[in-house]
Parts: C-alpha cells; sequence; structure tokens
C-alpha cells in the first residue's frame, strides 16, 4: 500500500466490494458477448505506485501485453485499463468472433474486437462502482495499445497511483487472464477515500 494513501481493512473490503459489482456487471456484459457463461475470480484489489504496478505485471509472468485503457472524469478522474496477455487476448477474440475464422480473419478484426470489448467492459465496471458512490462520470472513447507493463503506466505523473486489479475471468475452456488498472492522481484518491467513507455508511452505519 502506498505511504500516499492508507486506506482501513474496512474501507479496502469496501473497495473490494465495489470491484467486484463492477467486475461481475461486466462479466455478464461479456457473457453475452460470447454467448457462453464467465465465471470470475475473487478480485485482488490493492494501491500501489506505477512501479509497482510494473513489477505486478512482471511478476505474473505476463510480458507481452495489450490493453484498452479509457480516461474517466468527474468527482473523480484518470485513466481505466483493460489489460490482458497477448496470447489470452487471442482467446478473448476467437470466443467473441468464432473459432472457425481464420488466423488471418482474426488478426484483422483484432483492433476493433478489442477495442469495442473493453469499451462495454471498462463502461461496466466504472459505471456500476460510480452508481454505488452514487457518482456520475464521463468516459472517453477506447484505445487499443500493445507492449511491456511500463507501456501502460509511463504517461502517468509521479504522484499519480495504480488501482491494480487482478482477475481471472474463464470463458467455458478458455483461460482468459485479466488485469483492470485505475491511475489515478492523489486528489482523486483522496476523494475516493471520501466516497468509500460514505459509501461504507449508507450500507452500514459504520464509519471506515
Amino acid at each position: 500500500m502506498s505511504a500516499a494513501l492508507t486506506l482501513t481493512e474496512l474501507e479496502l473490503d469496501a473497495l473490494t466490494e465495489l470491484v467486484n459489482l463492477g467486475v461481475s456487471s461486466a462479466a455478464t456484459n461479456l457473457s453475452e458477448l460470447v454467448r457462453e457463461e464467465v465465471a470470475l475470480s475473487v478480485p485482488e484489489v490493492c494501491i500501489v505506485t506505477q512501479d509497482e504496478a510494473i513489477g505486478n505485471l512482471r511478476e505474473r509472468d505476463a510480458k507481452r501485453l495489450v490493453g484498452i485503457h479509457q480516461d474517466f472524469e468527474g468527482d473523480i478522474r484518470g485513466r481505466a485499463l483493460l489489460i490482458f496477455p497477448e496470447a489470452k487476448s487471442m482467446e478473448l477474440i476467437r470466443a467473441l468472433v468464432g473459432a472457425e475464422l481464420s488466423p488471418d480473419d482474426i488478426m484483422e478484426l483484432e483492433q476493433e474486437a478489442l477495442a469495442e470489448t473493453g469499451n462495454i467492459l471498462l463502461n461496466a465496471c466504472l459505471s456500476t462502482i460510480a452508481n454505488s458512490l452514487q457518482r456520475n462520470l464521463r468516459i472517453s472513447l477506447p484505445e487499443v495499445i500493445h507492449g511491456d507493463g511500463a507501456d501502460f503506466f509511463r504517461h502517468s505523473n509521479a504522484e499519480e497511483r495504480v488501482l491494480f486489479i487482478y482477475i481471472n475471468f474463464a470463458v467455458k475452456h478458455r483461460d482468459i487472464q485479466g488485469f483492470l488498472a485505475m491511475i489515478l492522481d492523489l486528489p482523486s484518491l483522496v476523494m475516493l477515500q471520501k466516497l468509500i467513507d460514505a459509501y461504507i455508511e449508507r450500507s452500514t452505519g459504520h464509519v471506515g
């Protein structure tokens, strides 16, 4: 946990619950896209520095990556990323467009399919979290990027922190392993903590 912001155990539990709601909503949309049941692991959530986020990706043996990112603005602002190991992203595309297509056809559809998938999943996740916090977010159009861990975070400034979420998406017999990350500046993290405390108070009557 970064020294720049410390969440209590109750706040971290509430944040994990919010993320779980958001990811579950995203999984429902993914299930409709691939017309198969999607199982999810319980998300692991932490707030880390950018270097630590890059390290998290490398520790999970995720070398060559593909990501879809969207900027969001509102009471909190930042960038959301859906990141897959490149090999896993091809499995996702096959699930989306059908295994009968040739590798060349799949490659041709890759950017469009990933952008649309990222748009649906990130929007579902962000919107669910924002609604739970009783806030609205404006979300930009998706952009697909390829690279290693550093390529996803190098454009951020030093005070920004990464809300790093690790999760497994399992589509039938496919192991589609994914990562979610939200890059927030310090004022947005402070605001997020306040919104989480208000969420806890509404839900339980306790303050984080």
